[in-house]
């Protein structure tokens, strides 16, 4: 008789392991929203003299308190991952917050070192390029922070999702099971990968200097620096298209299930949320004319976030899929024993 495979459960991080990592994901985010709050307050501290953020007060404020939300939301998504009442808390209600801070979080967490490394061989450094509008020890406290949160978050909810959902992505891409929706999944997976030819061919073109379709302000600031979060940006689109490709065209392949989830997650999470997160900086310099954004930048994010939530519907689709064919005890639960038998009972 065919059994679901199964393996013995990991052992678990202790205790103390998991609340240095929510402290530290919690203490990560202090230096933000402390220099938010003074800039709210009327503080210049990081803001240069004649900086354009400085032009818009209301503008100003507005967008602060709507990062300050958006930081603190990690500190609540720290607890939810360390603590009992978060395995109760309804799966998509975790999940989705957590793909939206892996899309924001993960190209700065590759993309800030790079530019690092690149801005100190040619000389640039991060808003170096034109006008600067902070002062460059500002992006050091402020995306070291980033960097810090996102290392934290990703492990806590890498053990979370292990212990709760662990099951769904045990084996190699060769143990799947035939699907009914298998045609529908090599289809869209077909579907994906054009649109995310459209956005990657863009960053790509702009990540080579090249100024089509780039708003008149911003090919001034371009720079060296620029170009790595243009080549990144290029690379998360297929990043996001290979996951969904491996999943439909697994064949016999002995690649563990996880690397194409994770590639479909990561890439996703970063194409979508990082090009809603450029359209809403559109706005504000939507009464600009040498700064607005042009219409193929706006197209280019928003395919960018049509193939993300292409990509993440499909993935839980697929995860909803191997959950309803491999049901396992939710953790903690005990498992059932058998009825006591009279002594000397035959078994």
């Amino acid at each position: 008789m065919t059994q679901t495979p199964s393996s013995p459960p990991a052992a678990a991080p202790r205790p103390g392991a998991r609340a240095a990592l929510r402290a530290l994901a919690i203490a990560a985010t202090l230096p933000y929203i402390a220099l938010k709050t003074a800039w709210i307050l009327g503080s210049r501290v990081g803001i240069p003299v004649g900086s354009p953020l400085l032009d818009h007060r209301t503008t100003m404020v507005v967008a602060n308190g709507f990062t300050i939300l958006m930081d603190s939301a990690v500190v609540v998504l720290a607890l939810l991952l360390t603590r009992a009442w978060g395995r109760r808390v309804p799966a998509w209600l975790l999940v989705l917050p957590m793909w939206v801070a892996s899309g924001l979080l993960l190209p700065i967490m590759t993309g800030y070192p790079l530019q690092l490394v690149v801005g100190l061989a040619h000389g640039d450094g991060p808003g170096s390029g034109g006008p600067s509008f902070l002062d460059g020890w500002v992006f050091g406290v402020v995306y070291g922070g980033f960097i810090l949160q996102g290392l934290a978050l990703g492990t806590l909810f890498a053990l979370y999702a292990r212990d709760r959902w662990g099951h769904l992505w045990r084996g190699a891409l060769r143990d799947l099971p035939p699907s009914p929706t298998g045609p529908a999944l090599r289809t869209t997976a077909a579907i994906a990968t054009l649109l995310a030819l459209a956005p990657a061919v863009m960053h790509l073109v702009w990540a080579t200097g090249s100024t089509a379709g780039v708003a008149e302000g911003a090919i001034a600031d371009r720079n060296h620096v620029s170009y790595v979060m243009e080549a990144l940006n290029a690379l998360f689109p297929a990043v996001a298209a290979s996951g969904v490709l491996l999943l439909a065209f697994r064949r016999r392949s002995a690649l563990p299930l996880a690397v194409p989830l994770a590639l479909a997650w990561g890439g996703s999470a970063a194409s979508a949320c990082w090009g809603g997160w450029m359209s809403l900086a559109a706005l504000a310099t939507a009464g600009n004319p040498s700064e607005q954004t042009t219409p193929a930048m706006m197209l280019t994010y928003g395919v960018q976030m049509l193939l993300g939530a292409l990509v993440v519907t499909l993935g839980g689709h697929f995860l909803s899929e191997r959950a309803a064919v491999a049901p396992v005890r939710p953790p903690g639960r005990p498992r059932a024993t058998p009825a006591a038998r009279p002594s000397g009972a035959r078994a």
